[in-house]
């Protein structure tokens, strides 16, 4: 193929050696790839620079944007940064690397249909995916902790000098929309976040209450008011193809290896987000567990 093919993946979590064992299976189907990376490669900088090292050797272009696992603050490294501070180290090395981050210009692959910007986007979450009853985040926290549910987040993520990831978040999502409103109508997007930008995505959940560290409601019209033709994300470790109000939506997770054994990788390592391969591709259902534990 002339053009060169968009392909996306999540979800690396290259810190765990059975996952790391299988970047090498990352491959092109030609010189002209491209590769989405949204999000969760690594909680470590360096190991998520090594990887996205990697792969900018196999791949024409890279993009890239943050999960919750990049932004983690743990014992393991030194200094112990902030989750912004570390977002902009890791943009930093990103921009070293050649890999477009959130905070980059769109780039535009050309396909065989026409171009089409394809836009990493940092959005986060707010608690605002609640479960029915549940009024406001201070209740919806409760309920979690009540029913054993809370995201390592919850510990890992240090929001200075925002007073919450809550607050950060209106502020992602503010700066965000401006982009987007700038961007040409004319020309369609591909949106790549971690975080599903709809809420419906996170309705296959085993556990409900997980759902208010997926997104944000905020996010929930972007791909009716721009011309978006997919959406791209991660985070359920759910793999499978929906669509939402005529939009395409692909998450694209590998996940932790006790998921990827159990359900395969009938579609590959690496999805095909366009061209669009089509209808005869069939969605993987979700097994019938399908959740993101507590860990998160």
């Amino acid at each position: 193929m002339p053009h060169g093919r968009l392909l996306a993946v999540s979800d690396l979590h290259v810190g765990i050696a059975d996952n790391r064992a299988t970047l090498d299976a990352l491959r092109p189907t030609g010189p002209g790839d491209w590769l989405i990376v949204a999000g969760d490669v690594a909680e470590r900088v360096r190991d998520v620079e090594a990887t996205l090292r990697f792969l900018t050797d196999r791949f024409a272009k890279v993009l890239w944007t943050p999960g919750n696992h990049e932004l983690w603050t743990t014992a393991h490294e030194q200094p112990a940064l902030a989750a912004p501070e570390r977002y902009e180290l890791l943009v930093e090395r990103c921009r070293a690397l050649g890999v477009a981050t959130p905070e980059d210009p769109y780039p535009v692959w050309q396909g065989p249909d026409g171009p089409y910007a394809v836009a990493p986007v940092f959005a986060l979450y707010d608690y605002s995916w609640r479960v029915p009853g549940v009024t406001d985040k201070q209740q919806s926290l409760a309920r979690a902790h009540e029913n054993g549910v809370v995201c390592t987040d919850e510990y890992r993520i240090d929001p200075a000098p925002y007073a919450a990831v809550d607050d950060w978040c209106r502020e992602r999502v503010a700066v965000t929309e401006k982009a987007l409103a700038a961007h040409d109508p004319d020309l369609p997007l591909v949106l790549a976040s971690h975080w599903p930008l709809d809420r419906r995505p996170t309705d296959v959940l085993h556990h409900p209450d997980f759902a208010q560290w997926c997104g944000t409601e905020l996010t929930a019209d972007w791909h009716r008011r721009f011309n978006v033709a997919a959406v791209v994300y991660g985070h359920l470790h759910i793999p499978r193809t929906t669509w939402y109000d005529g939009v395409r939506f692909e998450e694209v997770s590998l996940g932790y290896p006790r998921e990827w054994r159990r359900r395969g990788h009938p579609r590959g390592l690496l999805r095909q987000i366009l061209p669009y391969p089509g209808p005869d591709e069939q969605p993987v259902p979700p097994p019938a567990d399908a959740d993101r534990t507590p860990a998160g």
